[in-house]
């Protein structure tokens, strides 16, 4: 199905998906580490990476949690969407069921919370690796908020290169697939942080899937960045301007298991920028932290933002 290059990069991804982030170092004690992170705060020039763990209380289950994603469904590689219809099609039919629920989810208090705090100056971004879209949502600034993995509102044509968005195709797969949507939710399982869902192959085989607006091909893509894809170019720059403007990085949610992630704590630790992470299991960036809170992310923020006023 794939040439060398893409083969070795699609083994490569799986690799990634595969990557299990295990204890490395202890957390500190409660107490301590939100002392520690409330002085890192209020030093400012803060720059924040969330991960899955801030969207989990708006109903988006997270990757590699205890009772995450990734231990009932692998997400689909770059190479295996971008070179098999067959599993474009499959995708598409799950998250034309999954869209229901993900395109309904609102910010929570985290969220809401992080954007406060980059409006006053706190914060000098917020780098998501979601995408769901709900640090926008939330009023978080457009111009230091940077969705390193993209954003699900918007589909790309992988031949032609249009944009959509993500609200008109699903227009026009429900006239495609009128009340499809509804019946395949009955037997839907794991509503997944990517968006889909999964379904039997009885399903999937019954969805209808239109094609591009311009150039009427089959490969449509939502815009964001899938395990075996690199990161665009003008996100990264915007990353590295971010992190030379700031003095400190704040993990909130996030594993880190993902290398585009993980090397803004790598960069940041190697410069002697403090590093601190808020999460509610192990993250790669750990062994990097000057301070590590294992907590519900929430009521975390919720606690911090009292004490900040």
């Amino acid at each position: 199905m794939f040439n060398q290059q893409a083969e070795r990069a699609h083994r490569a991804a799986l690799r990634s998906i595969a990557r299990s982030v295990e204890e490395s170092v202890p957390p500190h004690d409660p107490v301590t580490a939100k002392s520690g992170i409330l002085s890192q705060l209020r030093s400012g020039s803060v720059l924040c990476v969330t991960g899955a763990g801030i969207s989990t209380d708006s109903g988006i289950p997270d990757y590699r949690g205890p009772g995450g994603s990734l231990k009932k469904h692998r997400p689909m590689t770059y190479q295996e969407f971008k070179y098999d219809a067959a599993s474009r099609h499959r995708y598409w039919a799950r998250s034309f069921v999954g869209w229901r629920h993900l395109g309904q989810a609102q910010p929570n208090p985290g969220h809401d919370i992080l954007a406060r705090w980059q409006q006053s100056g706190l914060l000098t971004g917020v780098v998501t690796q979601n995408v769901d879209g709900l640090h926008a949502a939330a009023s978080t600034a457009d111009a230091t908020l940077v969705p390193l993995h993209g954003d699900l509102s918007r589909v790309v044509c992988l031949t032609c290169g249009n944009y959509e968005s993500r609200t008109s195709l699903d227009e026009r797969l429900e006239e495609a697939n009128p009340g499809y949507a509804e019946a395949a939710a009955v037997a839907a399982e794991n509503v997944n942080p990517d968006g889909d869902v999964t379904l039997d192959d009885e399903w999937v085989q019954r969805f209808i899937l239109v094609t591009c607006l311009v150039c009427r091909a089959d490969t449509l893509k939502p815009d964001v960045v899938y395990f075996g894809e690199s990161v665009p170019v003008e996100r990264k720059t915007a990353v590295d301007k971010l992190v030379a403007e700031s003095n400190s990085l704040l993990v909130i949610g996030s594993s880190m298991a993902v290398m585009s992630g993980y090397s803004i704590a790598l960069r940041m630790s190697r410069a002697g920028k403090q590093v601190a992470v808020i999460n509610g299991g192990p993250s790669r960036a750990d062994t990097k932290a000057t301070w590590r809170w294992r907590t519900p992310i929430t009521p975390a923020l919720q606690s911090l933002a009292v004490e900040l006023g």
